[in-house]
């Protein structure tokens, strides 16, 4: 078999690990942007209640908006953070290919990328894990 396919051959097997990482990525992605779904349709359902009428609960109603916006900005960073997470693993796998296609040492360039890579992720889950702490510290379960 011709040693560059061999090579290459190699090269993918090394990308697999990158692109379970993008795998992770979008599942991470999937439930932030389903969190930050449920926050803007609880806004739409208050927005609603409260242009119908004058409530006796305004104050109460713009406490809660606050508090939704205050998770939506939480998770929103999350989803910078994994979605820069996911481009920078893609940029990785090109790294990889680059580098090894045109016998070019990437190899600080990759370690970085990595490191990049795993620094964003864990501030998405930074944020995610405030969001879910922010959101159930607020949780009332039962009449008032």
């Amino acid at each position: 078999m011709n040693e560059h396919i061999i090579d290459i051959a190699r090269v993918i097997q090394l990308a697999v690990a990158p692109v379970f990482l993008l795998a992770g990525v979008g599942a991470l992605l999937a439930v932030l942007t389903g969190r930050l779904n449920r926050i803007i349709d609880r806004v739409r359902v208050i927005e609603k209640e409260v242009v119908t009428v004058d409530h006796p609960r305004r104050d109460e109603i713009h406490g809660e908006f606050a508090r939704l916006a205050r998770r939506a900005r939480l998770i929103s960073r999350a989803i910078v953070l994994a979605s820069l997470t996911g481009l920078i693993v893609c940029l990785l796998i090109v790294a990889l290919f680059v580098g090894d296609v045109f016998t070019i040492g990437l190899a600080r360039i990759v370690a970085l990328l990595f490191v990049l890579a795993m620094l964003a992720f864990s501030g998405a889950f930074v944020y995610f894990l405030r969001e879910v702490l922010y959101a159930t510290a607020g949780l009332r379960i039962g009449p008032p």
